[in-house]
């Protein structure tokens, strides 16, 4: 099968929709298909050959974080080049309500589209304010996959219609690591990973918790991993309990797993704007109990409790309190360990890309609407342009 995947935003500024666009490709390309992904990126930006880059994005400020993204006339004329280039059997389309090439190659391909919402939100000003043009853009996407189900009522909300739930993904079995002693604490270790400067990711929550925590375990480390600037999240840890912390910066695949299986706790502290929760299925595989904040995505991956701990969201005492709780009984944190070992394969790579292939197979059979004889108008202009 001939595939095309767009991510949205720019593939030299890692997160979570390019690490799975990443991931499935190498995937799908392991199996046979060929893969081409056209992504944001400047000639600096380092990419596999697989991804072709169509220009340098621009950052814009968006739901408590900056998307780098790609729009306009030019990067147009990159997409259709690219689909022409392809001919590709299915277009596969991540994050689709988002003002980049996805809408872009939505809007200009003949073949089937499949669209994987990532995002959830309350309430999108951004997705309501361009709802007609999304609108006329969704008439040429042949099937809707979520990656949670707050992504699905993201979707359900702002746009009407429904979604397959396709979670993301990761390798399990490259989270069975050894843990490496220098990162480990004379008594317990607990870790941290996302962007330190993102008010959304927790840290300061947790870094409020941390005093309480190391107080109570005079022997335990904190490992803080993560872009952005540190200097501020250092000034905020009472110098007492500073120099039990290390922040890591950003850290390789290989430290990730590495980081995760040295740590007796993953703390999990996010204050909002997850739709899924891929870290606490990469400490799940690594064989790290998680402590996470009670959002609803992070319910839905821990199964309201069963798999890891919760405490309310922003709550420092409560997460402290907990923290201490997980760390002093080692029967209970064995127990998350042992069911988590067994859900997290749902979310292995070779069990949700088969899921994914038989959406592909799926449309194709069916066809996309263009090739059906439908019209299709651009908005703004006149004629067919699918």
């Amino acid at each position: 099968m001939n595939i095309g995947i767009v991510c949205p935003y720019s593939w030299g500024v890692p997160g979570g929709v390019q690490f799975h666009v990443r991931d499935f490709s190498e995937e799908l390309m392991a199996r046979g298909h060929t893969v081409s992904v056209l992504a944001p990126g400047g000639e600096e930006d380092e990419a596999p050959s697989y991804v072709v880059k169509a220009g340098r994005p621009v950052p814009v400020p968006y739901n408590g974080s900056v998307a780098r993204i790609l729009f306009g006339p030019r990067a147009a004329a990159r997409v259709r080049r690219w689909l022409s280039e392809g001919k590709f059997d299915v277009v596969h389309i991540h994050e689709p309500t988002t003002l980049s090439l996805g809408l872009l190659a939505t809007w200009w391909t003949d073949a089937p589209v499949v669209a994987t919402f990532h995002q959830a939100t309350s309430r999108s000003r951004a997705m309501s304010a361009a709802h007609g043009i999304l609108q006329s853009a969704f008439e040429k996407v042949s099937a809707r996959i979520a990656v949670s189900e707050e992504a699905r009522r993201t979707l359900v909300e702002h746009l009407g219609g429904d979604a397959v739930l396709i979670p993301n993904g990761i390798y399990v079995d490259r989270f069975d690591v050894p843990p490496r002693p220098e990162w480990q604490g004379e008594d317990s270790t607990l870790c941290f990973l996302g962007r330190v400067d993102e008010p959304r990711k927790g840290l300061p929550v947790l870094l409020e918790a941390w005093p309480e925590i190391h107080t109570r375990v005079p022997g335990a480390r904190l490992l803080v991993a993560g872009p952005g600037d540190v200097d501020e999240a250092r000034r905020a840890i009472p110098a007492e309990h500073r120099d039990a912390v290390t922040f890591l910066g950003s850290v390789s695949d290989d430290d990730k797993a590495a980081m995760l299986a040295s740590s007796d706790l993953y703390v999990a502290p996010h204050i909002g704007g997850e739709s899924f929760g891929i870290v606490l299925v990469e400490a799940m595989a690594a064989g790290t109990p998680v402590l996470a904040s009670g959002l609803t995505a992070f319910r839905a991956v821990l199964d309201d409790g069963r798999l890891g701990a919760l405490v309310p969201v922003g709550d420092a005492s409560a997460l402290a309190e907990e923290a201490y709780g997980l760390l002093s009984d080692s029967e209970r944190r064995e127990r998350y360990r042992q069911a988590a070992s067994v859900a997290v394969r749902r979310y292995d790579w070779s069990v949700l890309t088969d899921e994914v292939l038989a959406v592909y197979e799926m449309v194709m059979a069916v066809g996309s609407p263009a090739s059906s004889g439908r019209r299709f108008r651009m908005p703004g202009r006149e004629g067919r342009h699918s």
